[in-house]
């Protein structure tokens, strides 16, 4: 059996939700990082229009992104957005994992902090707002690492109250032996 595609369906993208973005205000002394993107998923090729569709207006037409293949299993060489094609390109040693270039021929360059798309709704609210910071000297991957630290400290609390409330505590003493 042969099938046939029509070549409208290969071209036309599915619309994504607006992009999940924190920026660093205006004018802000700058940082390592511009702000911080939270994709829904690790497809570069669905989640890079609604990036640039929000980007395109404040920062200029984005030509060029390149990232790190840490975390993104495909990296399409191009990926069509509205009104024009990103060329994106990755750097393995060069460039952090846990970061996102942007490149814009008429303002510059930018860089953002990529928040997995798996991570919970608070840890995703402080690290938007860490990278947000004017001026910070964090890159993102100590973001990340201190973000994980947080997360670990939480899920260690837990597990000591845990105990606690199962008689842990205080069902056991060192001196009893029987």
């Amino acid at each position: 059996m042969t099938m046939t595609t029509e070549r409208t369906m290969i071209d036309e993208r599915v619309s994504s939700p607006p992009a999940r973005l924190a920026l660093t205000p205006a004018g802000a002394p700058p940082g390592l990082l511009d702000g911080a993107w939270w994709p829904r998923s690790r497809d570069l090729f669905r989640e890079l229009p609604a990036l640039t569709d929000r980007l395109d207006r404040c920062w200029g037409r984005i030509t060029h992104v390149t990232v790190n293949p840490t975390h993104w299993p495909v990296i399409p060489p191009k990926v069509p957005v509205t009104g024009h094609t990103v060329h994106v390109g990755w750097f393995t040693d060069e460039q952090d994992p846990h970061k996102l270039i942007l490149l814009s021929y008429n303002a510059g360059r930018w860089d953002l902090l990529v928040i997995p798309p798996e991570t919970g709704a608070a840890s995703a609210a402080r690290l938007m707002s860490a990278a947000t910071i004017p001026g910070s000297l964090l890159t993102a991957s100590r973001l990340m690492d201190d973000e994980d630290a947080i997360r670990d400290a939480a899920e260690d609390r837990g597990r000591e109250s845990e105990w606690d409330t199962e008689g842990g505590a205080a069902g056991h003493h060192d001196g009893d032996r029987g």
